[in-house]
């Protein structure tokens, strides 16, 4: 698995957008609207190594601050402009109201490209990367208010762990996200989607990336992953509670949901 990641790091966003047509992008933006981050959020994303999810998550918060922002000087209609212009300055330095994500991946490839990004993009702030594996994560029980992992949980040996991992960092009250592939539920989107999966994904991963092998590996871990009510299950045993799914595009995806109590 670190092979292939490491092979397809550099062509992975066009890869992405390829073989999805795009719409990998509306399911991030769906998942980080199902987290409804407020400020002050401690958000770990494992396996985030080229920074999507938190780009995202960062620019929600931004927004979610802004709006409190505009929302306090409307109740302060007799402040002088003066006041006013200081407060809206003071306010703007802290545009994340102390939230903080820290992206963590076992590829160093990929966090190379999460970091270039940030740059480029200009995301400075409220951002770190570690280097870490999800079934034993570097960092102290109970420290994140939500951890998130977007297309990584197949590719984890051991998915136990990981959800073990996921709950002892996540702080009592803390909430598990995860958005992954999952089972097709109808029968013939089922059928036309494995025909694309096995016929089309490979040949894009050949043309675009030069490497058919790691793409015809990344359909196969998609169908070899558990379905929905199996990884619910898995989920509930880690010790999670309050756990359900949300289907995107008739269970092509899955967003999981639970709550550490």
């Amino acid at each position: 698995v670190y092979q292939v990641f490491e092979s397809v790091a550099k062509k992975y966003d066009v890869m992405n957008d390829s073989m999805t047509l795009g719409i990998h992008r509306v399911w991030k933006d769906i998942f980080v609207h199902k987290m409804n981050p407020s400020p002050g959020t401690l958000l770990l994303d494992v396996a985030g190594g080229t920074g999507d999810i938190a780009f995202r998550f960062l620019n929600y918060v931004r927004s979610v601050r802004e709006r409190q922002l505009q929302q306090k000087l409307k109740h302060h209609q007799n402040l002088s402009w003066q006041e006013i212009s200081e407060s809206y300055q003071e306010d703007k330095f802290k545009s994340l109201g102390d939230s903080h994500v820290v992206v963590c991946d076992i590829n160093k490839e990929m966090l190379k490209v999460g970091k270039q990004k940030a740059q480029h993009l200009g995301y400075s702030e409220g951002l770190s990367w570690v280097l870490g594996n999800a079934e034993e994560l570097p960092f102290g029980d109970n420290k994140f208010d939500v951890y998130t992992i977007a297309f990584g949980i197949r590719n984890v040996t051991r998915i136990d762990l990981a959800l073990e991992e996921a709950y002892r960092v996540l702080k009592p009250g803390g909430r598990f996200l995860c958005l992954e592939f999952s089972r097709v539920t109808n029968p013939l989107l089922s059928r036309l989607y494995d025909l694309y999966s096995f016929q089309v994904i490979p040949v894009l991963g050949e043309v675009i990336a030069g490497d058919w092998k790691s793409y015809q590996y990344l359909v196969e871990s998609i169908r070899r992953f558990p379905p929905q009510e199996e990884l619910k299950a898995m989920i509930e045993d880690a010790g999670f509670f309050k756990v359900d799914y949300q289907n995107l595009n008739s269970g092509i995806v899955a967003i999981h949901s639970g709550f550490k109590l």
